[in-house]
């Protein structure tokens, strides 16, 4: 079974099968940035399927997400309750968070689009593909060249993520 299959497939399974590694991975990640530039994309085959190419203008960025709820401030004035502004749900995905948090780091480039690579009990991990729309490769891509002319393109929720989330909620 595992001869028939094409390389993309078998990194997917490969990825399943051996959780130990992330575990390890995790380990180093925890101690790290928010926000950390990596080398190579740690799932190749979705990060290709989500656009990804290895070539000049295209850079990968690991993202670490909190998970849980967000807390608003407390109203200042008045008598109010002891749990006011402590349950509200960010309405967003932790995706879209993840792209929103990348591409403040990464201030001259786009986001593409954006995967989950692992979690724990406290965090997740998501990469973010980016992309420089001035790299002289990217413009010359007839498939990429729509990125010249857009800017905050994970702010104003034009990315998968932004999409995927109900926007009739916000």
């Amino acid at each position: 079974m595992a001869d028939t299959m094409g390389l993309y497939q078998n990194l997917r399974f490969a990825f399943r099968k051996n959780p130990e590694l992330m575990k390890v991975r995790m380990m180093a990640w925890r101690k790290g940035e928010t926000v950390v530039r990596a080398d190579r994309p740690t799932r190749l085959d979705k990060a290709r399927m989500l656009g990804y190419k290895a070539k000049g203008g295209f850079v990968i960025a690991r993202v670490r997400i909190k998970k849980g709820g967000s807390k608003r401030v407390k109203p200042r004035m008045g008598r109010s309750p002891s749990k006011a502004g402590r349950f509200f749900n960010v309405r967003k995905s932790a995706r879209w968070i993840a792209e929103e948090k990348a591409s403040r780091v990464f201030k001259n480039m786009e986001a593409l689009n954006s995967y989950f690579v692992c979690a724990d009990g406290k965090n997740d991990w998501f990469e973010v593909i980016l992309v420089d729309p001035q790299n002289p490769s990217i413009k010359a891509d007839r498939n990429l060249s729509f990125l010249a002319g857009q800017r905050g393109r994970a702010e104003r929720g034009l990315t998968a993520a932004a999409h995927k989330t109900d926007r009739r909620k916000l």
